[in-house]
């Protein structure tokens, strides 16, 4: 079995480097699939601006591993484990090791709500919702069936005229065994009518569209149609952090973005993310990322370097 895997693992890294034309993310001609190749050390924010609630996804690092921080939580995971993600959050995202002889690579897969439905509709798994809220970030392991099924979707960006048909096939395979896998609760919640996971999805919509606004948790409260201890209770539960925390993530990646992509010093960026005090902006920039925003913006742009010279 170990062998099996091994060797579905190197079959599908060898068509990912192959299909591979750039640096960065790209689609590919399966609308579902896309691939991302990095040859020197990487970071992203996760800033959901503007926000749409994007289709649930699974990601799988073909090589190399990748560092994932949502909230309270980090993942560190490479081949032979996949993550679940059932929305968008604001996760930072980090690749430590990587070059052009060796680069880190990998694929997401996206699943339409209808085509979750469309199982659930078919199967006893409706049955089996859990009334406890899951996270919407995890990661889990692959099993050799699993990753037959995504060499073989994968396999078809070599057979063009076979991906109208069987990519669809594919994918349906490969969303069962995620519903059926260790995190597709996460998946089920979310299209369940009256599922605290949809509610949720509500209130992060309205604070990511207001985050740079004053935060009232009766208002956001409100929009989810939940009390104030129950938006509480579940919006941890789902995203690994409070509603407030989310906010200052939000404003606090997209001023990393600022800082890095615009002309703009730190006081002008920290009030374009809502701060009314540059200290404070300073203080909590440098809890959450561990440098002083300029110091980190140099480290990341070094980081940009690597390789290139």
């Amino acid at each position: 079995m170990s062998n099996n895997i091994q060797q579905l693992q190197e079959e599908l890294a060898e068509i990912v480097t192959r299909n591979a034309d750039f640096e960065g993310t790209q689609t590919t001609r399966i609308p579902s699939l896309s691939i991302s190749c990095h040859t020197k050390p990487h970071y992203s924010n996760g800033i959901i601006e503007p926000y749409k609630i994007s289709k649930p996804s699974i990601y799988i690092v073909v090589q190399g591993i990748k560092d994932v921080t949502v909230g309270e939580d980090h993942f560190r995971y490479g081949s032979p484990y996949y993550m679940v993600a059932s929305m968008d959050l604001p996760i930072i995202a980090e690749v430590h090791e990587a070059s052009k002889l060796k680069p880190n690579l990998s694929i997401k897969l996206e699943f339409a709500h209808s085509s979750i439905l469309e199982l659930l509709g078919s199967d006893e798994l409706m049955m089996k919702i859990k009334k406890k809220s899951q996270r919407s970030l995890n990661v889990a392991r692959l099993d050799v069936s699993m990753l037959d099924a995504i060499v073989r979707l994968v396999r078809l960006l070599d057979k063009q005229n076979d991906i109208p048909i069987l990519s669809q096939l594919y994918m349906k395979e490969i969303l069962y065994k995620v519903l059926h896998g260790e995190h597709g609760e996460a998946l089920r919640q979310i299209v369940t009518d009256g599922s605290p996971a949809v509610y949720i999805q509500n209130a992060i919509q309205y604070i990511v569209e207001h985050y740079q606004d004053a935060f009232n948790v009766e208002l956001i409260a409100d929009v989810a149609k939940m009390s104030v201890p129950s938006l509480h209770r579940h919006f941890k539960e789902i995203t690994a952090m409070s509603p407030i925390q989310f906010q200052k993530q939000l404003r606090l990646q997209e001023a990393r973005r600022l800082l890095i992509d615009e002309p703009l010093d730190v006081a002008e960026t920290a009030s374009l993310v809502g701060y009314e005090s540059t200290t404070q902006f300073i203080r909590e920039y440098s809890r959450m990322f561990g440098f002083s925003p300029r110091k980190d913006v140099k480290r990341i742009k070094g980081l940009d370097q690597i390789g290139e010279t």
